[in-house]
């Protein structure tokens, strides 16, 4: 018992001890320094840009239900030195930032449609990469409607560019590279993939998705050095998306958990919030159910099945084995569910898509 008191003491005066020492202002400022030096140093993002792979990172996996860490859709494809960003849902800038992505190396931004849950961050996405040195205007690809997109969030924010310039000066950040550049997609009428664009040895395609009464909505396969990946965007379950996806190693594809949605309506009706319980009744109808989505990856022979934009978004593990019910009895492994922050790397060697996750 004395032995007890000894230790307990011993323990007490050096929790003091610790405690004096970060009063002082050196020792404070010390600890400060060490935070910014980790803050501004992005050498484990940069490494992400060795051209020895294709990568997929998930910089928001949520849905425009409200979640305290999921940022709403968006995905950034690495690639040939640069990323590309597939929709930019509120909270989207933030999650990159977190991982000291190098805001100059953006490649282009594209749209699957214009519903405010992918659209909300596009603002940001330009300004944010001007002012880290992007050397040109942003290209911001997308269907039929990205021109309004692009002409409405350049003029919200040309009070704002006018204003750094102002600040940093015209040879810091020169106002024509704080533009952006619309280029709208046109889409077959028999809803076959076509070419989106080319940077370099990366080619981009894009096909039309059912997400009736959204129209148009579309899909994207991004195909690099013998890798290839595909981006469903929102749609009900759509047997395009399987020839897209032929000899595919990666398809992303949304997942709404119908039978959860249906339990929202039900008990959202009950309570009194028939508004709320409406919306619930509607969604099922342009979303795909993780079941679903198996079986479409499993037609399509794809090796990695990854489910985003997670409707509703599962706060913890139980939530997730009721979100994925009925999946493993369709596909048993290849099937990621996925977070903010999750890393999918397509070695340019070949081999099987690598699982991860990049918090640095």
């Amino acid at each position: 018992m004395r032995f007890l008191s000894w230790s307990l003491g011993i323990v007490a005066l050096l929790a003091l001890a610790v405690f004096g020492l970060l009063q002082l202002t050196p020792v404070q400022d010390r600890l400060i320094d060490r935070v910014i030096r980790k803050n501004v140093d992005n050498s484990a993002a940069q490494a992400l840009f060795k051209d020895d792979a294709m990568r997929l990172l998930v910089c928001g996996s949520g849905s425009p239900l409200p979640h305290p860490t999921r940022a709403r859709p968006c995905l950034a494809v690495i690639a040939g030195g640069k990323f590309y960003i597939v929709d930019t849902g509120p909270g989207s800038w933030n999650q990159l930032a977190l991982r000291h992505i190098p805001a100059e190396r953006i490649g282009a931004i594209l749209y699957t449609h214009f519903h405010s849950d992918h659209i909300g961050e596009l603002g940001e996405f330009n300004m944010q990469t001007w002012v880290a040195g992007r050397p040109g205007p942003l290209a911001v690809y997308g269907p039929e409607g990205v021109q309004r997109l692009v002409a409405g969030y350049s003029e919200a924010y040309a009070l704002d560019r006018g204003y750094r310039t102002a600040h940093h000066g015209a040879e810091m950040l020169p106002p024509e590279r704080g533009e952006m550049q619309a280029h709208t997609l046109a889409l077959p009428a028999d809803g076959h993939r076509v070419p989106a664009f080319e940077d370099g040895e990366l080619k981009v395609s894009v096909f039309a998705v059912h997400h009736e009464p959204i129209e148009p909505a579309v899909g994207y396969r991004f195909d690099y050095k013998g890798r290839s990946l595909v981006i469903s965007g929102d749609t009900r379950r759509d047997e395009r998306i399987v020839t897209a996806a032929e000899g595919a190693d990666l398809l992303a594809h949304e997942a709404q958990a119908q039978h959860l949605v249906a339990r929202m309506h039900t008990l959202t009706a009950e309570a009194g919030r028939p508004r709320i319980s409406k919306i619930f009744g509607d969604i099922p109808n342009y979303h795909t159910s993780p079941v679903e989505a198996a079986e479409l990856a499993n037609a399509a022979k794809v090796p990695l099945l990854l489910l985003y934009h997670l409707t509703p978004s599962p706060p913890n593990r139980i939530a997730e084995q009721v979100f994925m019910r009925g999946v493993k009895a369709v596909r048993p492994e290849g099937v990621v569910l996925s977070d903010d922050g999750t890393l999918i790397t397509l070695p340019l060697a070949g081999g099987a898509p690598q699982v991860g996750r990049f918090d640095p």
